[in-house]
């Protein structure tokens, strides 16, 4: 038959538990658990303390068990309910998700990187965010290498925040193979607890070419759409500009180094018109060309999710966002200054020097 272990009290510790028993600020649970030691402390068994209390025979047990092992400290609180938590090392974590990548992946997720370190999802993902780390992020970029960078830039961006009196500046470029794309099947449209839907697949119908030119002073848009791009093409826009802005204005046009714009055709027209001034942007450098806001625009408020099941339509969606665009236009406002923007391309240049020794070494 198994016996209860004995418990001996000091006098002090039986005074400190009769305190508590008979204390009205003590919680119910601690003065039960005070009582169940001062009744073994007589001498009675788990089975006695239980009847008399009118509770099971498994807490008398329990608490004298606790307090054998930890005095009265041990009978003040329960134990920690489930596992006890995991701890990360996290600077560990850190150096592997910024050093290192899985085995045969590009890139560590929650859960792989939980399974590595013996840890939950969760616990990965609240590190992360802590420390700023998106793995499943990456952003592109290209720093431009053109020797003549700084000149172009400052010519640029000079012409943005401090425009010529007596001209208008305008951003040109072309969005070359824009797609008359038809979807295979018809799309549901959006309602209440569901998102509009479209085919992954599709049918193209041909293509055209957007030549646009916007001013910067209001946001207004010259537009034409042709199906080839070439110097005849980009000489027939030009053309147009002409045609449509005052002729008493000299005319800044800001366009990238593509071979059409420098034909020697269009050098000859050009010489021809002296209130046209070209201004190159840099290579590799088109997001100095405010147009590019505009072409992003219109791909989204309206060719991406567009159905066209000809080139007409297509150009004709086209002509009818520019007319639309133009009833209300609104200039993009440049704010970066030329020296802002080169001590950045200076710092991106620095790191890619230094990746590129430490790959050869």
């Amino acid at each position: 038959m198994r016996v209860a272990p004995k418990i001996e009290l000091t006098d002090e510790e039986r005074a400190a538990l009769t305190k508590l028993w008979r204390s009205g600020l003590t919680s119910v649970r601690l003065a039960q658990r005070a009582r169940i030691i001062l009744l073994a402390d007589q001498g009675l068994n788990n089975k006695d303390i239980a009847a008399q209390l009118g509770i099971g025979r498994m807490q008398p047990a329990r608490w004298r068990e606790r307090h054998l092992q930890g005095g009265i400290k041990a009978i003040e609180r329960d134990l920690p309910r489930g596992a006890p938590p995991v701890k990360v090392d996290v600077a560990q974590l850190v150096q592997l998700t910024t050093q290192s990548s899985p085995e045969a992946i590009t890139h560590w997720s929650t859960r792989k990187m939980g399974t590595l370190l013996g840890v939950s999802a969760s616990t990965v993902m609240r590190h992360w965010h802590a420390h700023g780390l998106k793995p499943h992020l990456v952003h592109s970029f290209k720093v431009s290498r053109d020797p003549q960078f700084a000149q172009k830039l400052e010519d640029i961006v000079g012409l943005y925040m401090s425009p010529p009196e007596h001209a208008l500046v305008l951003c040109c470029d072309e969005k070359s193979q824009v797609q008359a794309l038809d979807r295979t099947q018809p799309g549901l449209p959006l309602k209440k607890g569901r998102a509009q839907t479209m085919t992954h697949d599709y049918k193209r119908h041909g293509t055209t070419t957007l030549f646009a030119a916007l001013n910067v002073l209001d946001g207004q848009v010259i537009s034409q759409c042709q199906q080839r791009h070439t110097h005849v093409q980009w000489l027939k826009f030009l053309k147009q500009i002409d045609r449509e802005t005052p002729k008493d204005k000299t005319l800044h046009l800001i366009a990238d180094n593509y071979a059409t714009h420098k034909h020697p055709v269009v050098q000859d027209w050009l010489a021809k018109h002296p209130r046209f001034h070209m201004h190159f942007t840099p290579t590799s450098a088109s997001w100095l060309n405010m147009v590019e806001r505009f072409f992003r625009d219109l791909t989204t408020e309206r060719l991406r999710r567009g159905v066209f099941t000809s080139v007409p339509q297509l150009v004709a969606a086209i002509d009818e966002y520019v007319a639309h665009h133009n009833t209300n236009p609104k200039p993009f406002i440049w704010t970066k200054s030329a020296r802002d923007i080169l001590q950045k391309v200076i710092r991106a240049n620095s790191r890619l020097s230094s990746k590129q020794n430490g790959t050869l070494h």
